[in-house]
């Protein structure tokens, strides 16, 4: 790697809003399938470990809550990694640790050493690719961000689709263990990913302007400037809301299924059509926010999603059988890849790109312990009252919540601001530029007449007037 520096991003490197950074969109749409949606297809796999192991749903659904929890939990330890060394070492580390965590899961022998496996080292894992992925796609697209956002968080249900009936073919071929075995292998792709993250490069600097950029160099690891932002607080504070209930319906919705009598194929045929669904949701609703007339307002329209999947959990609290979970797995999934499109696209919009690698970092903290209690506790409530209809309600008031504390707060506590250079190095610049404008007349009439002067005194050569770099003005 060479001499380590902080990975900051070049500032003075304009998004190519293309090129490479298609490549780079589709290395972020593989790392979000493996992030978002293995811990949902995992929980395929629970009736399996239930019986072998003689636990409870909340036991089993520890499982997906450490992957996540790891997953945002694990924040400020990936922003420092990544500021430190960059998104490409970072990420090729990310993709063994998750694999590692597989492999060595499949060998097992209780349930606390799968939690120590397939949940820290996999979760660790998969955090170290999923963040720095985002900051690269940040860097990469200014005018089309919404879009990328959109088609990288596509990668969510894209995976789910494929990764709930394999690992159900999995579990009935190989058994669990033979099944997180080649799960584990699968996760090796996220090494070639993390490999297409080429960073950009900076434009070439004269002598008079290295020593300003080696200064620039000893920037913080962690910049926790941005919660003297009140649009950050307030969205970390609805975010960490958003997550306890988030998460809950798409890994009990299979074991609902299947405690109705139905066949685990066709009940784990439901996170397939919720998947489905929700692969057209997220691009769709990518192209809605990059509208001219919507993306000034796009934390009103990430509002209305969460509010739009907490009532459909409220409703899906009253299905009663297989059909009433399909319409619940349709609008679920509309909701569900709403969120997921705009989730980020409002984070970059609040803190801009320079702090964005921080920011992610300390959100995913304050998260991660709403996503640990998240799944466990509905799983307690449900072994108390083994009734799913409780445990849809609650996810669906927190989400709702969730939405009121976003969209209240920036309405009222949120005042609009004249846009301003986010540095100072900026700012330097647009004061310099105004000096510029603000020249006389006298003193640009003044400058003519000593060139026209200069002109008329330098001897003519072979008939061509001499040019020199005074005179190529």
């Amino acid at each position: 790697m060479g001499a380590v520096v902080v990975d900051d991003g070049p500032s003075g490197v304009k998004a190519p809003d293309g090129g490479w950074g298609w490549a780079v969109l589709f290395g972020c749409f593989i790392i979000t399938g493996f992030s978002y949606a293995f811990p949902k297809a995992v929980s395929v796999f629970f009736k399996e470990l239930i019986r072998e192991f003689g636990i409870g749903y909340s036991d089993t659904a520890w499982i997906s809550s450490i992957l996540l929890a790891m997953l945002y939990g694990t924040g400020p330890l990936c922003s420092v990694c990544v500021n430190r060394f960059g998104c490409r070492p970072v990420m090729l580390v990310g993709g063994l640790f998750a694999s590692m965590g597989m492999v060595i899961a499949s060998f097992c022998t209780s349930i606390v050493q799968i939690y120590l496996t397939a949940g820290v080292i996999t979760g660790l894992g998969l955090a170290l690719n999923f963040q720095p992925s985002l900051i690269m796609l940040n860097r990469y697209f200014d005018k089309r961000r919404p879009l990328a956002n959109g088609l990288s968080a596509a990668g969510s249900p894209v995976f789910l689709c494929a990764l709930s009936p394999l690992g159900q073919i999995l579990q009935h071929e190989y058994g669990w263990r033979g099944g997180f075995l080649i799960l584990g292998g699968m996760l090796l792709n996220c090494c070639v990913c993390g490999a297409l993250m080429r960073p950009l490069e900076p434009p070439k600097k004269s002598e008079a302007t290295k020593e300003p950029a080696e200064k620039k160099a000893k920037k913080k690891l962690l910049d926790f400037s941005v919660f003297k932002d009140g649009g950050f607080v307030i969205y970390t504070l609805a975010a960490s809301i958003m997550v306890l209930g988030l998460f809950v319906p798409p890994v009990f919705v299979v074991s609902y299924a299947k405690d109705l009598g139905y066949q685990d194929t066709k009940a784990a045929f439901l996170l397939t059509i919720l998947g489905f669904i929700d692969i057209f949701a997220r691009p769709i609703c990518g192209m809605v926010a990059g509208l001219k007339w919507v993306r000034p307002r796009c934390v009103y329209l990430f509002s209305f999603a969460m509010i739009f999947n907490g009532f459909t959990d409220l409703m899906g609290s009253m299905s009663v059988d297989y059909g009433g979970l399909v319409v619940f797995c349709i609008f679920f999934g509309i909701s569900y890849g709403m969120v997921g499109a705009l989730q980020f696209e409002v984070l970059m919009a609040i803190v801009g790109t320079q702090k964005f690698s921080s920011a992610i970092g300390l959100v995913l903290l304050a998260e991660a312990m709403a996503v640990l209690i998240g799944p466990p506790s509905a799983g307690k409530l449900l072994d108390l009252t083994r009734r799913y209809m409780f445990v849809f309600i609650i996810a669906g008031i927190e989400v709702t919540t969730s939405a009121l504390v976003l969209a209240l707060g920036n309405f009222f506590c949120i005042k609009k601001k004249p846009e301003e250079p986010h540095t100072k190095e900026a700012a330097a610049e647009r004061e310099e530029l105004n000096k510029s404008e603000d020249k006389t007349p006298e003193d640009t009439k003044v400058d003519s007449i000593e060139v026209e002067q200069f002109l008329k005194d330098e001897p003519e050569k072979n008939g061509e007037v001499v040019t020199n770099p005074e005179t190529c003005v």
